[in-house]
């Protein structure tokens, strides 16, 4: 069996980010805890994953701080599994995907469900990625800039360096 490998210290941020929630599983975990799902139970039967391999998800996406166990809403023994901060900031990742998939993996006529805006009922728009000054950005639009050297090194280094 092959051993996963760690992007933790990656200095590419999507890099950092798979290293997280890359896996299929972690982002079907994530995708249905906004769905309201929140007991192992739901999370195993919703999924059809076996159940050794969703509590490893599971305590994983806890370690890293996108879950948080919870005593169970309804006061049983029960614990439950609710979205941290952190891991509700992970929502536009999770639409950007089903976007993605609604234009590029389905047939023309073929039925999807939808994300619709609570408030109106009405279709959510489309995520866009804008510039500071209001532009419509693409990837050709884009650039990544590297830190220098200096910025590289770690704040309590480059302190040491200045004192």
């Amino acid at each position: 069996m092959v051993k996963r490998v760690s992007l933790w210290d990656a200095g590419c941020p999507v890099a950092r980010a798979l290293d997280v929630i890359g896996d299929w599983w972690s982002l079907l975990i994530i995708r249905d805890a906004f769905d309201g799902v929140r007991r192992f139970g739901e999370f195993q039967t919703g999924l059809g994953i076996a159940k050794g391999m969703l509590a490893t998800r599971l305590r994983d996406l806890i370690e890293r701080g996108i879950l948080e166990p919870a005593p169970a809403s309804d006061g049983s023994a029960y614990k439950e599994y609710v979205l941290t901060e952190k891991g509700r900031g992970l929502f536009l990742v999770i639409v950007a995907l089903r976007q993605w998939a609604e234009d590029h993996l389905y047939h023309p006529n073929e039925p999807k469900s939808s994300l619709l805006d609570t408030k109106t009922d009405a279709p959510v728009a489309r995520l866009e990625l804008r510039a500071q000054d209001g532009r419509l950005l693409d990837w050709s639009d884009t650039a990544v800039r590297k830190p220098t050297a200096a910025e590289s090194r770690p704040a309590s280094v480059r302190r040491a360096r200045h004192a």
